[in-house]
């Protein structure tokens, strides 16, 4: 298995190593472990895991999931993979590919519609899940023209940004 595997896992599931809206944050230290960052708000958590992030919320009630925000963009900087996810899906790449993230994701019979084509970044949701998929169109969004589309220190067109789970989102963009 690899980051795209992990992608397309994330893409047609919606969850992270069995984990997903509405699980606690004790649960995703059990899976994932203490090795995070947390940013704590009134009645709101972001814990910061480098390639996943996760939101909670108290809502009335114990912290709970809201949303789960996969930062493939980071992995190009390295060290950003929790090691059980290592573990589950061997060694990450620094760049995540849509076209293969996209392949894997219709062999498991689901389908990606575009969701927003404007900017630097486009956005895809697969609608079997409600993932939404960030991809970069403009490496080079300023016009600056020094982009060396050879180097693989910097995020290229056709790289995935992130992923992002979150029913609370997208509500609106249905």
């Amino acid at each position: 298995m690899s980051g795209p595997d992990f992608c397309v896992h994330v893409a047609t599931r919606a969850e992270v190593l069995g984990l997903g809206i509405g699980s606690g944050p004790g649960a995703w230290g059990a899976v994932l472990g203490a090795d995070c960052v947390d940013d704590p708000g009134e009645g709101l958590l972001r814990r910061d895991y480098g390639l996943v992030e996760v939101s909670f919320s108290a809502d009335g009630g114990p912290l709970s999931c809201f949303g789960i925000s996969v930062r493939a963009h980071r992995l190009i900087h390295g060290r950003a993979v929790p090691p059980a996810l290592a573990r589950a899906y061997g060694e990450f790449a620094p760049r995540v590919r849509f076209e293969e993230v996209r392949a894997g994701i219709l062999a498991l019979g689901c389908t990606v519609e575009p969701d927003d084509l404007s900017g630097d970044v486009h956005r895809y949701r697969v609608p079997e899940s409600g993932v939404r998929v960030f991809v970069v169109d403009d490496p080079d969004p300023y016009g600056d023209g020094d982009h060396d589309v050879h180097d693989p220190q910097l995020h290229q067109a056709g790289d995935i940004w992130s992923l992002n789970v979150s029913p609370a989102w997208w509500a609106r963009s249905r």
